[in-house]
């Protein structure tokens, strides 16, 4: 568990930003971002603590070890291994497991190895780190501290973006964090914040609700309404935490790529892909597809690599069969793609198709087994059924607050909100902090009402 987040937002955000800013010299302020990091990461459960930071130290080590040596790509073949086993053993045993039971109709007892928040994450950023030293894209790093502040930065530690090192390189023992820098990046904080408490977290109240419901009550006004209400669940709930960790590795003088570019507003799969979770999508490319071969072998091979990616994509996000159809669907939609003239589709019909897919599988993506997504789907195109029960479940997800939330949510989502910041806010700092401001304080008295809000992305 990690910290609640009224904690968070008014103790240890705090603390950390007013220590940062005192200290001398750029040594002193890696040394308290490396101490808050592994104090944010230890909090609750201190064991896997060790675990992170051995993974650092292996990945370290072989970041020296891939560099003028014979054996280097031995070494960065071996550092592959280390890095899937960590996610082997810790994520994906029981599922393993299970499967093996399920096949061989056995009865080997599941490990039930709790799953460490944000393995995913920081395994995928080591991974890189070790590659690119290996493919010469960045200078082996002889300091540990380091690649243990670039891993463990706790802005973006258990649910991202996945940064590269040759992103952040420079900015490691030389940056500076400006007056803008520090205004611009807690606006985007704030923002961040909103999205998620004001947002996902209401959109996630009707999505659990329904799903918590007797089969019998859901036909297809209910099934869609939380079709609906996940995709901007997920949405906000993801590219709020982003916001968040960009905004605050700005205070902190890091700047971090843009991890969504409004990825509902697109016309095709392969557009999706582009704007939604760029950090995991360029990761995959670079370092699974593009050694695949990429495009460059021929149609079949090409589409065949997509599906082989996206497939892989789907298992990173957690280890379930719901998950692995959620990517292996998204390959294939990208594989037809290849075939289909998509891109001559006038841009409406375009939009349509994608938001379908998408949100058709998004189902896939947020159901606990694959015949209770097959159920919603099926509801959602046949439940053409309207007892009193159906008619309630409905009615009472229609209140003022959701729908006035949903309504937001669409404005903010599909380019709306951007076009009109453009219009009236921007430039004028001023007016964007009282916002921000207000806010943050709606969200301190929201999340003073309630219990944990977790995101997400913490469970990958």
């Amino acid at each position: 568990m990690v910290f609640s987040s009224l904690t968070f937002l008014c103790v240890f955000l705090p603390v950390v930003f007013i220590v940062y800013q005192v200290l001398p010299g750029l040594k002193s302020k890696n040394a308290l971002l490396i101490i808050a990091s592994l104090f944010f990461y230890a909090y609750g459960e201190p064991v896997y603590v060790v675990l992170m930071i051995v993974s650092t130290i292996i990945n370290w080590l072989f970041g020296l070890l891939v560099v003028n040596n014979k054996y280097q790509k031995l070494f960065v073949i071996l550092s592959i291994i280390a890095n899937l086993g960590f996610l082997a053993i810790f994520k994906y045993a029981d599922f393993f497991v299970e499967t093996i039971n399920n096949v061989f109709e056995s009865n080997f007892e599941l490990p039930n190895i709790a799953l460490p928040i944000g393995i995913s994450f920081y395994t995928f950023q080591a991974m890189s780190y070790v590659i690119d030293v290996y493919r010469g894209v960045v200078n082996k790093q002889k300091n540990y501290f380091y690649v243990l502040l670039y891993i463990s930065f706790f802005p973006q530690l258990i649910a991202g973006p996945i940064v590269k090192y040759k992103d952040i390189e420079k900015q490691l023992n030389d940056r500076h964090a400006t007056i803008d820098d520090i205004t611009s990046g807690l606006i985007r904080f704030c923002v961040g914040l909103a999205k998620k408490v004001l947002i996902a977290n209401t959109m996630g109240q009707i999505v659990d609700a329904i799903y918590a419901s007797n089969q019998n009550e859901i036909n297809i006004c209910v099934a869609w309404i939380a079709a609906l209400c996940y995709i901007m669940q997920i949405y906000f709930d993801f590219c709020a935490y982003s916001d968040m960790a960009i905004g605050m590795a700005k205070i902190f003088g890091f700047h971090f790529k843009e991890n969504f570019n409004y990825p509902y507003i697109s016309t095709s799969i392969k557009e999706f892909w582009r704007r939604w979770h760029i950090s995991l999508s360029t990761w995959f490319r670079d370092y699974l597809y593009i050694p695949l071969g990429g495009n460059r072998k021929g149609r079949p091979r090409t589409a065949i690599n997509k599906v082989i990616v996206f497939a892989c994509c789907g298992l990173w996000h957690g280890a379930s069969w719901t998950f692995l159809v959620w990517g292996l669907l998204h390959g294939l939609a990208l594989m037809l793609e290849d075939y289909i003239p998509i891109k001559k589709l006038p841009k409406a019909l375009g939009f349509i198709y994608t938001l379908l897919i998408v949100t058709i599988l998004f189902v896939i993506f947020r159901a606990d087994t694959l015949s209770n997504a097959g159920f919603m789907l099926s509801q959602m195109f046949t439940g053409f059924h309207f007892e009193e029960s159906c008619v309630s479940l409905g009615l009472s997800m229609l209140t003022p607050l959701n729908i006035t939330t949903f309504i937001f949510a669409i404005v903010a989502a599909f380019k709306v909100g951007q076009v009109l910041y453009v219009k009236t806010l921007k430039g004028h700092v001023c007016i964007q902090c009282i916002l921000a401001l207000v806010l943050l304080v709606l969200c301190i008295l929201t999340l003073s009402g309630g219990g944990y809000n977790p995101f997400i992305y913490f469970r990958f």
